[in-house]
């Protein structure tokens, strides 16, 4: 072989070195985004960057301390400050807060103003503010001279105004949220959206998008994009087809919640075949369900619910073999459920996870086997339809079940324990409203553990039904009208004192409140039409609803109500005695307060002699009605607060006090 001539060796090398070059500024340009923990040895972070990092922190409010690390000299050791593990920048800021926000959780996050200082991260790759309280604030226009940015979460937080199209300058953004910004954001020209070219996340849920007509262009010039989220957009217009569709990655389609008021075919979307998940519900789309949907080979989620669909699913959905969740709430199906069963992909039988049909007009009974095992069904829900006959016993081999929804339909017959032993994994039971009886052995020990059990009007009694004993973590407990006629037992206390929503109205339940009842957890209870005896107990904290109307109970009115919150307090038709006591006046979230029909005797309690303390101003009784007992005297200064309420009380209480107060044309004492 011959020798290659000097120059082109040198020639050679010299490329060689070029592009080793090349290749080591490329990998200088873009920072290592491993993250670092704050007991990681690493090199201290750059001292600009920590000072754009303490200027950022000045201007938070963090009422809560959730950033107590921000101090000393070496900011890559901070909660949600991330650096290269090279260079030292600081690559990675995630001040994401706790999530949704209730209650006193509600002050967990950071808050104020967001400072400009961040520029001094010109090297932040991934940005994370979601989920906190910047209340009232624009997103500011500087973050789109973030020029690395590649991850950028702006949700939840929540922000208001119009999105800044300086945000289109982020050339390298991969990942994009600013949806759920709750106060209102906005957007009225989203040109800027065709700039962020390596885009594949796009989430703008709830943005104000109502005057833009041509989306979908703009849409269509993001190649990368696989996740796209419009949901309550206020679009309303929604194109036909696309000429030529870019959208060739899209993998997650959510465009449900806007309101484009036409068919359900033609439409753009149908032609996306190797979309995985496809949300169009609450769209005002109307007509049959359209064949198109069989074309959707690809698709795991379909979600359909909510809009004006008519007919039986298309019997092409035997293609969707990779079909898990099947969302079609509150469409007109009109049909056979056992149709409905047999128009559903065989392919993918043991792949569904999710079916969600209610109100959907589904008749017939259930099938009595089905064709192949669901055997990955988690969520089933047919409520609220016209089905009929027996819940088949292969129910109980749903051994994935978490949920299972079949209320308010006419099934009838018996569930035993072979329909629900089987069931280890079930969190939510929901037959309430059906002509069922559950019978199971006494000594039965479910293996599920529920959180949600709603069983009203189905048939239980006349026992009180022991199964519930092993239920120790529900939330919500509905057993009214389902004819028990027992004592209840000191066991159920127990299980009820973790119970947020609790009825167990209209049996012939008997025996007395327990004295430890305001140790409960409940918010909401209805206790109604049994046979409950003995005094009112101090209430739960929590509690801001009690029916105890139609029963039994006796005595005096508790001098301590507790539940400081409580809005409505109904116990008419009781035997209460005594008189109303001042600490009714402690009850000033108080708006429908019903006594009528007891053995209440005296004069109503008036606060302003008898409880100098409480604050007059702060009664909210809109409905008061203390007829039929034995009360008498002024019209008290109790209620001469309360300027928006309608009274019914007895003809012994003097109506003087209303006309005094100016109340004569707008409300009427109706005497008993």
């Amino acid at each position: 072989m011959a020798k290659a001539p000097k120059d082109t060796l040198q020639l050679a090398c010299i490329q060689i070195a070029v592009a080793l070059l090349l290749l080591t500024q490329a990998k200088s340009t873009t920072e290592d985004t491993s993250a670092l923990r704050p007991n990681d040895t690493v090199t201290s972070c750059i001292a600009g960057a920590r000072s754009a990092l303490l200027a950022f922190r000045a201007g938070l409010s963090d009422p809560a301390n959730l950033l107590p690390s921000w101090k000393g000299g070496d900011c890559c050791r901070w909660k949600g400050v991330y650096c290269s593990n090279r260079t030292g920048h600081v690559v990675r800021l995630d001040l994401r807060g706790p999530g949704y926000r209730s209650g006193n959780e509600s002050r967990q996050v950071l808050a104020g103003n967001i400072s400009s200082s961040l520029l001094g991260l010109q090297h932040l790759q991934y940005l994370d503010l979601s989920y906190n309280g910047f209340d009232k604030i624009q997103i500011p226009e500087f973050i789109g001279s973030l020029h690395q940015l590649r991850y950028l979460d702006l949700s939840w937080s929540p922000f208001i105004g119009r999105i800044p199209p300086q945000l289109g300058n982020l050339s390298n953004l991969q990942y994009l949220n600013l949806g759920y910004n709750l106060y209102g954001t906005y957007s009225m020209d989203i040109t800027w959206l065709s700039q962020l070219t390596s885009v594949e996340h796009l989430d703008m849920t709830g943005v104000n998008l109502s005057t833009i007509v041509h989306w979908l262009p703009v849409m269509n010039m993001l190649p990368t994009l696989k996740f796209l989220c419009l949901r309550a957009c206020q679009l309303s217009d929604s194109p036909d087809s696309l000429q030529f569709s870019n959208l060739t990655s899209l993998e997650t389609l959510d465009i449900s919640g806007n309101d484009f008021q036409k068919r359900c075919t033609p439409n753009w979307f149908w032609d996306l075949t190797s979309l995985k998940h496809l949300e169009i519900a609450q769209n005002g789309f109307y007509g049959p369900f359209p064949d198109d949907i069989g074309n959707m080979t690809s698709i795991v989620e379909l979600g359909l619910s909510e809009n004006n669909l008519v007919g039986m699913i298309p019997s092409n959905m035997k293609n969707l073999c990779n079909l898990e969740i099947l969302s079609s709430f509150a469409n007109n199906i009109n049909g056979s459920i056992t149709e409905l069963f047999h128009r559903l992909p065989r392919c993918s039988w043991n792949k569904l996870q999710v079916l969600f049909l209610p109100r959907s007009n589904l008749n017939g009974s259930l099938p009595t086997t089905t064709v192949q095992s669901l055997s990955n069904l988690h969520r089933l829900d047919l409520s609220d339809n016209e089905l009929s006959g027996h819940v088949p016993l292969w129910i109980g081999e749903l051994t994935m079940l978490t949920s299972l929804v079949l209320n308010a339909n006419k099934f009838d017959g018996i569930i035993h324990e072979g329909h629900l032993s089987g069931l280890d994994m079930l969190d939510k039971l929901t037959l309430s409203d059906n002509s069922i009886a559950i019978t199971v052995s006494p000594t039965w020990v479910p293996t599920f553990s529920l959180s949600s059990i709603e069983l009203r009007s189905c048939q239980l009694g006349p026992k009180f039904p022991t199964w519930l004993r092993w239920q120790t973590r529900v939330y919500s407990l509905d057993i009214s009208n389902t004819s028990i006629n027992d004592m209840v037992p000191d066991w159920f206390w127990i299980t009820a004192s973790s119970v947020a929503y609790l009825n167990i109205q209209n049996n012939q339940i008997t025996g007395v409140l327990p004295s430890t009842m305001e140790f409960m957890r409940g918010q909401a209870m209805d206790f109604s039409s049994n046979q409950f005896g003995g005094p009112i107990p101090k209430l739960p904290i929590s509690l801001t609803y009690l029916d105890l109307s139609e029963n039994n109970v006796l005595g005096p009115l508790p001098l301590d109500f507790g539940a400081p919150g409580l809005r409505t307090l109904i116990l008419y038709d009781n035997m209460i005695s005594g008189a109303i006591p001042s600490s009714l006046c402690k009850l000033q979230s108080l708006q429908l307060l019903d006594l009528s029909r007891n053995n209440l005797n005296g004069s109503i309690t008036d606060c302003l002699v008898n409880d100098s303390s409480t604050n007059m101003t702060g009664l909210s009784i809109i409905n008061l009605s203390l007829r039929d007992n034995n009360l008498s005297g002024d019209f008290p200064s109790l209620l001469q607060k309360c300027q928006d309420s309608s009274f019914l009380i007895s003809d012994k209480i003097s109506s003087l006090g209303l006309y005094q107060h100016g109340w004569g044309r707008s409300y009427h004492l109706c005497h008993s």
